[in-house]
């Protein structure tokens, strides 16, 4: 037979395919403005299983896009596409081809003229062929479009679609098509599938989890407030306060009224704080502020600033002038005067509070936007009840302890925790940035020597600038001594590698120890005769892996391209762990979740994991960027943190860590459900479910081959 006859017969059987058969492709269209009348158009598309498209340099004219009305619509440059298709020879057609092995997105920029109604409409015009292995046909397609631009701005990667469509986000940085929803075939088979799980796999929402997460950061917070009170510059306020309202008022009822207002007050002043520093350092810069260099070392400086002056090498003090003049509008009575006072309060109590407040703010800044507000209610909550509880009930005032050295003794214990605290945050950019100045077993010693110190100091062996001589030793004080020799004792073993599970996301992790036993026992076990390292259950030897770890000897990849191949070659579905070496919850989660029996076997024997650092500054060859036009923010994307940030961002549309979720090969999600930091049960039936569902997907789909 002749190549044109053999031709001619291939086409025709694709023309009558086509008119008896639906398309095989599935397409998702978005459009962005240029500004200036010009348009990007994106057309990314997946074609059903076995099937493949051509690309738009084939010789065989296999994808256009032709525009209805193309007086108004002329096309700029030419249609990129992504990924680079496999280019080859086609014998049997006697031209050079372009074919993709899978999901592929097409870009075009044009310029539309129109005056009036600014819709651009049109089809695309592809052909698309099976395995020979299953029939060895293709057929040519088209897909209509329209555009409509109502709105000068379009979301960059927004992606209009409709319900039970197939949505596809491409990342022409790591040329993944990562498909977010399904199909509607797929849709109403994981409807029935879960249907069938939730009888005995349930799955809490994250909302949940950070419902409990604020309420721990309201007691935090609380307890602080709580702290604050017994400070030399706060606990002799209260008797002058309260006898000020008892005495100053024509009647006790209206010094109580106005004692509950003052108490009001003071809480509005504090959550005005914590939500100016919501408003300034909002969950959009948490990674950042988290993670980079800069803010780190000032926090470090301030946390360093705050315990020199707790240990009394100098006061803090707020201007006079201020305080003259909140004092002055406090004089005048009334409603406004009872707030002044309040504020008055609040500006003479700073030398003891500053540092406590601004831990808190410090801490909560680097979180979701609530955290500070919520933070700095509960702070200011407790911080008010002792004023308002002894204005009601001014007996209590008798059972008052005396004001003495005991309240310097609190200032300096708060320094050493302040000392201690401060090392947190210089531990985050060395992690980061792999300085390798805070490892772990230097952290350990230097939290050592401090909280060894601290005891001394309890027990009466250290005296500091304002300290009383100490004739005895309080009952509080030796119980506060014990509890801190034995945090100290505590610390020790980890010196050796212990793992010190309590302080799983406070202290650098085990991968940073200058000497860990049992990591050194596990890279032997991983070696080979040969002295090759030995990646058990993997495909190929993970990238970034010589400063990157998955905890508790886990094998995985630190990239997602790799995942997703080695997903495809071993069945198996992937474990997607959204991390960052500077994320305390990550650690708990690691150090008192994974670990536990069922589910640290689960992680290794029946899932592809794939840990994507969010914060990781190390420079990524240049082919990995991730380039301006797909960046959510339109900026280039450089390193591994800020590759991964980002995808999870514009892909999942979150920012928080951890994230887990569970993908096949082609990057789509096998359950709905996510989770973040969570509980043993949670997470064990996350792992479950993602399992079940997943071989109950396979098996499906063998069965149906087999028809």
């Amino acid at each position: 037979m002749s190549r044109l006859s053999a031709s001619v017969i291939l086409i025709l059987l694709g023309l009558s395919f086509s008119f008896s058969q639906e398309n095989q492709v599935k397409w998702t269209k978005s459009s962005k403005s240029l500004g200036n009348g010009e348009y990007e158009l994106t057309f990314a598309g997946i074609p059903n299983e076995h099937w493949h498209m051509y690309g738009v340099n084939d010789k065989g004219k296999a994808f256009e896009i032709v525009f209805d009305d193309e007086k108004l619509v002329k096309v700029i440059g030419k249609i990129s596409q992504s990924p680079q298709p496999k280019k080859y020879f086609d014998d049997l057609m006697g031209f050079d081809r372009e074919e993709f092995a899978g999901a592929a997105t097409f870009k075009v920029k044009v310029k539309y003229s129109g005056k009036e109604d600014k819709k651009i409409t049109g089809y695309i015009d592809y052909q698309t062929c099976v395995d020979e292995e299953h029939g060895g046909i293709c057929q040519f397609e088209k897909e209509d479009f329209s555009f409509e631009f109502s709105s000068p701005k379009i979301e960059i990667n927004e992606i209009k679609h409709e319900e039970n469509s197939e949505i596809v986000v491409e990342d022409s940085s790591q040329n993944i098509a990562v498909l977010i929803d399904s199909t509607e075939e797929d849709s109403a088979e994981l409807t029935v599938s879960q249907a069938e799980l939730d009888e005995d796999i349930e799955i809490e929402t994250d909302t949940d989890i950070s419902k409990e997460s604020l309420w721990m950061i309201f007691w935090i917070a609380f307890g602080a407030g709580l702290i604050a009170i017994v400070t030399p510059c706060v606990l002799p306020m209260i008797p002058m306060t309260v006898s000020f309202f008892m005495k100053g008022s024509e009647n006790k009822a209206k010094g109580r009224r106005q004692a509950v207002l003052f108490g009001i007050f003071i809480i509005i002043i504090f959550v005005i704080l914590g939500t100016a520093v919501a408003f300034a350092f909002g969950e959009q810069f948490s990674n950042w502020l988290s993670t980079h260099w800069l803010p780190n070392i000032l926090f470090f400086l301030i946390f360093m600033f705050f315990a020199a002056a707790f240990f009394g090498m100098f006061e803090l003090t707020m201007p006079a002038w201020l305080i003259n003049k909140s004092d002055k509008h406090a004089d005048k009575g009334g409603f406004m005067g009872v707030f002044f006072m309040a504020f008055t309060l609040v500006l003479v109590s700073f030398s003891c509070t500053a540092p406590i407040v601004g831990s808190i703010l410090v801490f909560s800044a680097q979180g979701e936007f609530l955290i500070p507000i919520v933070g700095m209610a509960g702070f200011g909550l407790a911080f008010a009840l002792p004023f308002t509880l002894f204005a009601l009930f001014p007996r209590w005032l008798n059972n008052m302890p005396k004001s003495g050295g005991w309240l310097n003794s609190v200032k300096v214990v708060l320094g050493f925790v302040e000392l201690a605290l401060a090392l947190k945050f210089l531990s985050m950019p060395d992690l980061t940035y792999h300085w390798g100045l805070l490892n772990r077993d230097i952290y350990l010693a230097l939290w050592i020597a401090i909280f060894s110190l601290m005891g001394i100091y309890l027990i009466g062996k250290i005296k500091f600038k304002h300290d009383d001589d100490l004739k005895y030793i309080p009952v509080p004080r030796l119980i506060l001594a014990i509890f801190t020799f034995g945090f100290v004792i505590y610390m020790i073993p980890g010196m050796f590698g212990a793992p010190l599970k309590l302080l799983a996301g406070w202290i650098p992790p085990e991968k940073t120890h200058s000497f860990d036993l049992r990591s050194i026992m596990r890279e032997t076990v991983k070696n080979s005769g040969k002295g090759d390292i030995m990646y058990d259950g993997l495909c190929e030897k993970p990238k970034y892996d010589e400063h990157l770890e998955i905890p508790h000897g886990l094998q995985g990849y630190f990239d997602l391209n790799q995942a997703l191949e080695c997903s495809k070659n071993t069945n198996k579905p992937i474990f997607v762990d959204f991390t960052g070496l500077a994320c305390n919850n990550c650690r708990l989660m690691e150090e008192n979740v994974w670990n536990r029996e069922g589910i640290l076997e689960m992680l290794r024997d029946e899932y592809i994991i794939v840990s994507l650092y969010v914060d990781d500054r190390t420079k990524l060859d240049e082919a990995d960027w991730t380039p301006a036009d797909v960046s959510k923010d339109g900026r280039v994307k450089k390193t591994i943190g800020d590759k991964y940030s980002d995808y999870q961002a514009r892909v999942y549309g979150e920012n928080s860590q951890p994230k887990y979720y569970i993908l096949d090969h082609t990057g789509k999600k096998v359950i709905d459900e996510s989770v973040g930091y969570s509980t043993e049960e949670n997470f064990r039936n996350f792992l479950k479910k993602g399992i079940k569902v997943y071989k109950k997907k396979n098996k499906a789909k063998a069965e149906e081959k087999k028809e």
